[in-house]
């Protein structure tokens, strides 16, 4: 076990050092590896569809295309990667964790390569038959909001959250390992694909609403599976996460706003308070007298 510990902190900083460097590559970059350069609004309009799409191939070659976009997944989900991931260490003998970590990424990544070029192409689309950017957006929000509050969303939701059985020995444990990353990665795209979509139609501040959906996203993956059902999904679990320890750090810090948040939350609790003190100091003093 305590062998165990510094190769897990080591692929968490292999992990969280690839996501740092797909960000800055593409704050530095400016969006030109992920947001394909097209000819104006009004020009893809007139054009048809066909022609737009040669455009869009003359202005970015299918290697900056793919690069960019591998960056944005890169940068995007390593940390929905995270579980999956040790899952994949923790089932795997030591000697075959980088091997099955690694083939866990390219089946992961496969799947996403694959949905990048048919997200592309319905942005491409979508600039075609929207040309007014804040048309495309809100079209493409809507989308979004549907798909976000569907029951298909959830279902994809809960697959992400399986965990299957691995074996360990041999090709088998490689089939394995890469099939999981295949399945994980097909229920990720799936739960993503809407939100991932509002980056490629954004125009402007496409790095804000990459951060934006990348925070999201994760917050959103860490609530539990849920039933099948029409409802809103979203940060829940995180917020209240997030507001508790909000609340004991200011409790630690300042003891009386947090007796007064009590106080407000529950009127009776004052009262309870005191009686406890009362126990406490007669419980101490009949002790005491004992002695």
């Amino acid at each position: 076990m305590r062998d165990a510990a510094p190769r897990l902190d080591t692929w968490l900083v292999v992990l969280a050092s690839t996501g740092l460097a797909a960000w800055s590559m593409l704050a530095l970059d400016g969006g030109e590896l992920v947001l394909p350069a097209f000819c104006s609004g009004g020009k893809l309009s007139v054009a048809p569809l066909s022609v737009s799409f040669d455009l869009a191939l003359a202005f970015n070659t299918p290697l900056k295309l793919a690069s960019g976009w591998a960056l944005m997944v890169a940068a995007m989900m390593s940390p929905l990667t995270i579980a999956p991931l040790r899952h994949v260490r923790n089932r795997s003998f030591a000697r075959r964790r980088g091997r099955a970590m690694l083939l866990f990424v390219a089946g992961y990544m496969a799947v996403w390569m694959t949905a990048g070029t048919g997200l592309q192409a319905v942005a491409l689309a979508a600039r075609w038959a929207v040309p007014a950017p804040p048309v495309c957006l809100g079209l493409a929000l809507a989308v979004a909001i549907v798909w976000q509050v569907s029951p298909a969303k959830q279902w994809c939701l809960n697959r992400c959250h399986r965990r299957p059985e691995l074996r360990a020995f041999g090709a088998a444990a490689d089939r394995d390992a890469f099939a999981f990353g295949l399945t994980n990665g097909v229920s990720c795209a799936g739960a993503c694909w809407a939100l991932m979509l509002l980056p490629l139609v954004v125009g402007r501040g496409h790095l804000l609403a990459m951060i934006a959906i990348s925070l999201f996203v994760f917050a959103e993956r860490l609530e539990n599976a849920a039933p099948l059902a029409w409802r809103w999904r979203g940060p829940g679990k995180a917020l209240r996460i997030a507001t508790a320890q909000a609340r004991m750090r200011l409790a630690r810090r300042k003891p009386g706003l947090a007796i007064l948040h009590r106080m407000a939350a529950d009127p009776a609790w004052l009262t309870k308070y005191r009686r406890n003190l009362r126990a406490a100091s007669s419980a101490k003093a009949a002790l005491i007298a004992r002695e």
